[in-house]
């Protein structure tokens, strides 16, 4: 017998009141949508035991992949991000008064500002991604490595097919 979980009481609700709409497509994405809160709380709560906020791990995280000397300019930083210039100032300005970053010039734009990782940031940015896959592997403890692998694999065609050109430097 099979376990039914909220979308499923949602969509047999669905097809009572409208039994003429094919709903079947959020059986994927009302799912996909209720994991991601849920999933989101569960990434907030394990960096919060380091001291972060997603946010926070979002851009130090951009900067740490990068490997030595961990920087990038703030625009490509932005962009990586998915957020205006001004957002992302007002970001580097609150990570630069913890400490995490700083800021340079930029070589290549003399307009532009480099922003680096600092040592404490990589240091707490190192920590947080052992709290964020110790989350992740806590979450997908249902799933077989072979059933991860393909959820992983449709929800990269979902992603390919919807997501804004720029998702690419993320």
């Amino acid at each position: 017998m099979k376990v039914e979980d909220p979308v499923d009481k949602l969509l047999r609700q669905w097809a009572e009141e409208r039994p003429e709409l094919d709903c079947s497509s959020l059986n994927v994405v009302v799912r996909v949508l209720f994991l991601a809160k849920i999933l989101r709380r569960d990434a907030e709560n394990a960096l919060a035991e380091q001291g972060l906020k997603l946010w926070e791990y979002d851009v130090l995280s951009v900067l740490r992949r990068q490997g030595p000397p961990f920087r990038l300019p703030a625009t490509a930083l932005a962009r990586a991000a998915l957020l205006t210039s001004g957002a992302m100032t007002n970001r580097i300005d609150r990570l630069e008064s913890r400490g995490l970053v700083s800021r340079g010039e930029d070589p290549a734009d003399r307009r532009g500002v480099m922003v680096s990782l600092t040592d404490k940031g990589q240091r707490l940015t190192d920590a947080a991604i052992e709290a964020r896959l110790r989350a992740a592997d806590r979450q997908l403890g249902a799933l077989t490595p072979a059933e991860r692998s393909t959820v992983a694999d449709g929800l990269r065609k979902v992603f390919l097919a919807v997501a804004p050109p720029e998702s690419d430097s993320w």
